[in-house]
């Protein structure tokens, strides 16, 4: 059976050798796409695309793109959409006083500071953002990042140590804007969920063990690591208060019933929203009343709006990258993917690209007016959609809430207990805690579960920013694991059909002996190619068990199978190459079916299609398969005749059967071999791989 004879058949001579066989086989030729005048049809590329969308936007269109914000002005329906964005800013607003001064204790900086970034990062939100539901400002993860780093650089109570929280924000912000305009959001799906689920249950567990000093009415060791919080409230386990630990527990009961009701019940839904503002203004009363000594306060909080100024600290600039990126990733997955899903929800779409931009202009903004890293809150976005909003306006008037409060309540907020803004803390980071996620992984995917267990673990024992490394250090590795090594199937025939399926899932398939179909489902590049050789050796050696023809003791023919394939390297083309050879040396002829356009492009330019033949190219399976059928009746057909002519030359000098026997023998032999469906079975003539006017 000779290789070189099958690949220098043109089409005409295969339909005449496939007639002499009793049964006719059309093959179209392929049109070589080099020599196709319609190459320049293929994809233009990007920039040329992104040049043309630009040209056809008008005047309006660019504005929209500049200032998402008109795009909703424009269409605002005020008798129906006023009410509804008016209650929901209301709602979250008063939602967000207490929280941001929580917030803002959390990262060891003055309560007003987390008032301040609730206030100018949501007005420049509203401009430039292009979600209507998210809900800018001052969030518990963001918040312990910033303490964690900076509590490594100088003392929370040094000026030092806002200025580098203010300085932060900037830089996140511009990192932020850089990935928008760059289009890098899609950096961040290489994270995981099982990474992002085990990385903040690790966080809320450290943000409520970082808070329960002011129940237990001592200092505890500032850490992001949960060794040395449990040493130190051991530690000072004889310095215990009762009065704090009481109140504290007190507010964190109410405020867990409160949230829970407000979950369950439409009509109590003010519940979970009143339920900061309850433990506050109750705390304050009783600290009004009975002044007690053991319970320590807020303090004098400064009145009016934040003044203009520029951050300062960038001598520290280089020690703040690591945690600025990881602000930044937090930004993307937590604010990204909740402006996504409340966009999806409300019925209007989103992009992503843009959504940071906005958020890095509220963060760059905010910066100048004495703010720390702000971001979308999962909680107050879903109270604000949930509460009706329809706009950005809503985030506006959360903005003239926390302007009012800055400029006439500040007075109001200097009794405020610690614990009460502790116990905040604490009832927003317990829907964080995700063990539901770890049970749904364990019984879903255990690869999963382990790099949520990995992440989790590292998380709490080495820190947020370890944990963090590590989970994305994992997740990268299962990505490139998967992708250098590939999932490849043997493809076998449903019977009755001309459709090809993965015999292992199709038991009831079959193959026929001597031709492997194969199929690779990924892209082939320089670090999958050396699995895909081998898998493609050990299915040579290895012979599938075939139910179509006799034994014929090894392949002749392997057929790939491409369409999942999306994209070929030249580390790839290289080891086709070699591949070629080798099967030329041992007589396998190779065959390819159904690659797209841009792989056939590359096949045909880096010269595998000359080497394996332009006639070896198909559109389907099936039609690959039959004129390997036909080549093999073929080849038969040939080598009957040699058996009949050796038999009369054998029949003096050696006892042998008759010349009739030995015909029947070989004949019954071939016969089986060439047991394939009908042709009719196939739908027709077989179709040539690309339309003339594609090619």
């Amino acid at each position: 059976m000779e290789r070189s004879s099958y690949a220098s058949r043109s089409s005409s001579e295969l339909a005449a050798a496939a007639s002499g066989g009793g049964r006719t086989l059309r093959v179209i030729p392929m049109r070589h796409p080099l020599g196709s005048g319609s190459t320049s049809s293929s994809s233009s590329p990007w920039w040329r695309a992104a040049v043309g969308r630009a040209r056809a936007m008008g005047p309006l269109e660019w504005v929209e793109a500049a200032l998402p914000c008109v795009a909703w002005t424009r269409k605002y329906r005020w008798k129906e959409d006023l009410q509804a964005d008016l209650a929901a800013g209301i709602t979250v607003g008063v939602m967000l006083v207490p929280q941001a001064m929580s917030y803002a204790k959390l990262s060891g900086l003055h309560p007003i500071y987390g008032l301040y970034t609730g206030f100018v990062p949501l007005f420049v939100y509203a401009i430039f953002g292009s979600s209507r539901q998210l809900a800018v400002g001052p969030v518990a993860l963001v918040s312990l990042l910033v303490s964690n780093v900076l509590g490594g650089i100088v003392n929370s109570s040094s000026e030092l140590y806002t200025e580098l929280a203010i300085l932060l924000a900037f830089m996140v912000g511009i990192l932020e804007c850089l990935m928008g305009l760059l289009r890098l959001g899609w950096l961040i799906r290489f994270i995981s969920h099982s990474v992002i689920s085990g990385f903040t249950t690790a966080s809320a567990i450290v943000i409520g063990l970082s808070q329960i000093k002011y129940f237990l009415g001592y200092n505890v060791t500032r850490s992001s690591k949960i060794i040395p919080l449990i040493e130190s409230i051991i530690a000072g386990a004889d310095e215990f208060s009762w009065p704090p630990f009481v109140m504290g527990s007190t507010f964190l009961a109410i405020l867990l019933i409160m949230k829970n009701r407000g979950k369950s019940n439409k009509r109590l839904r003010f519940l979970r929203v009143s339920g900061p503002l309850t433990a506050v203004v109750l705390g304050t009363i009783f600290v009004k009343f009975f002044h007690p000594p053991a319970i320590s306060v807020v303090g004098e909080i400064p009145q009016g709006l934040p003044k203009f100024s520029i951050p300062q600290g960038f001598e520290h600039l280089m020690s703040l990258v690591p945690t600025a990126v990881l602000i930044t990733g937090v930004a993307i997955l937590e604010s990204v993917g909740i402006a996504k899903a409340l966009a999806a929800k409300n019925g209007y779409e989103l992009d992503s690209n843009k959504e940071l931009f906005g958020l890095g202009i509220a963060n760059i903004c905010g910066s100048f007016f004495s703010s720390y890293p702000a971001t979308g809150s999962f909680s107050r976005s879903a109270v604000n959609n949930e509460s009706g909003a329809k706009t950005g306006l809503s985030g506006i008037i959360m903005g003239i809430i926390i302007g009012s409060a800055l400029l006439f309540m500040t007075p109001l907020f200097t009794d405020i207990p610690q614990c009460a803004l502790a116990a905040i803390v604490i009832s927003a980071v317990t829907g964080l805690v995700d063990y539901e996620e770890a049970i749904f992984l364990w019984s879903i995917d255990k690869k999963d579960f382990f790099l949520w267990a990995i992440t989790f673990i590292t998380t709490l024992v080495f820190g947020i920013e370890i944990g963090v490394l590590v989970g994305v250090a994992f997740s990268l590795a299962f990505v490139i694991h998967e992708s250098a090594n590939p999932h490849i199937a043997v493809l076998g025939r449903l019977p009755g059909t001309t459709v090809y399926r993965n015999t292992l899932q199709y038991p009831e398939t079959y193959t026929y002996n001597g031709i492997v179909v194969v199929r690779i489902d990924a892209p082939i590049y320089f670090a999958n190619i050396s699995y895909i050789k081998d898998r493609l050796r050990e299915y040579e050696l290895n012979l599938p068990s075939s139910n179509k023809g006799l034994d014929v003791g090894r392949v002749y023919f392997v057929i790939l199978e491409m369409s999942p394939v999306t994209y070929i390297d030249s580390s790839a083309v290289q080891a086709l190459k070699d591949l070629h050879q080798e099967y030329e040396a041992r007589h396998i002829q190779i065959a390819i079916a159904n690659p797209n356009q841009q792989v056939h492009l590359l096949l045909s330019r880096s010269g595998i299609i000359d080497l394996i033949g332009a006639g070896w190219c198909f559109v389907r399976v099936h039609d690959a398969v039959q004129v390997c059928l036909q080549h093999v009746q073929n080849s038969s057909s040939n080598a009957l005749k040699l058996a009949v002519q050796a038999s009369g030359e054998l029949s003096d000098s050696v006892s042998t059967p008759k010349p009739e026997q030995r015909h029947q023998k070989y004949y019954g032999f071939f016969k089986n071999l060439w047991k394939a469906q009908d042709y009719a079975d196939a739908g027709g003539e077989v179709q040539p791989l690309l339309r003339q006017n594609l090619v």
